[in-house]
């Protein structure tokens, strides 16, 4: 009879440790998600820079210094966004992107800002086009940011408390990186409105 409860307890502990084990898969797995949904809008929103600039070349002849540096920093972020994606657990590249992405940011307000000068521009079908799309995608990486910030909080949370954390340190469930802007000039959106 002692053996038999001694065994019904050892089958119910690791029954545990396994529910606790899988729930980490799952909320790992869901972080991994929820960062490849902002990485689906961060590539959409590389993609239409490109196109952005290219369209207000023919107006902006004397701005080219403004067009190469949001063309550069572009390019820095879709590398940041690249080297992310294939790791997202590294804390220095997430660093690494939120820069880059901040430096986006400011290269893009500063285009912005050049653009509402030039009212042929500003009046330009394909420009208020790709500003409305610039500016919806903008508005899909914020929810996505926010949704992947939630799973990571659950997840660090989850793999913290006890006896989870037991589960985690064993099997190497490491910290998840929420996507958070430190810099306080990094934190304002650009502003995509010709009105």
């Amino acid at each position: 009879m002692t053996g038999l409860i001694v065994l019904a307890t050892a089958v119910f502990v690791v029954l545990f440790l396994i529910k606790i084990y899988n729930k980490l898969i799952l909320l790992r797995n869901l972080v991994k998600n929820s960062f490849s949904q902002i990485d689906v809008q961060l590539k959409r929103r590389y993609d239409l820079i490109p196109n952005l600039v290219e369209t207000a070349k023919g107006y902006l002849n004397h701005e080219s210094e403004t067009l190469e540096k949001v063309v550069l920093a572009r390019n820095q972020a879709y590398g940041a966004a690249q080297g992310l994606t294939k790791d997202i657990s590294d804390p220095e590249k997430f660093k690494a992107l939120i820069n880059a992405e901040g430096g986006l940011n400011q290269a893009l307000s500063r285009l912005m800002v050049v653009m509402e000068s030039y009212p042929d521009l500003k009046a330009n079908t394909n420009i208020n086009n790709l500003m409305e799309e610039l500016t919806s995608t903008e508005n899909k990486i914020s929810f996505a940011r926010q949704a992947y910030n939630d799973a990571v909080m659950d997840y660090n949370t989850s793999r913290e408390v006890f006896p989870n954390s037991f589960i985690a340190n064993t099997f190497a469930f490491d910290a998840a990186t929420s996507f958070e802007i430190t810099d306080v000039t990094q934190r304002n959106s650009v502003k995509v409105s010709f009105s």
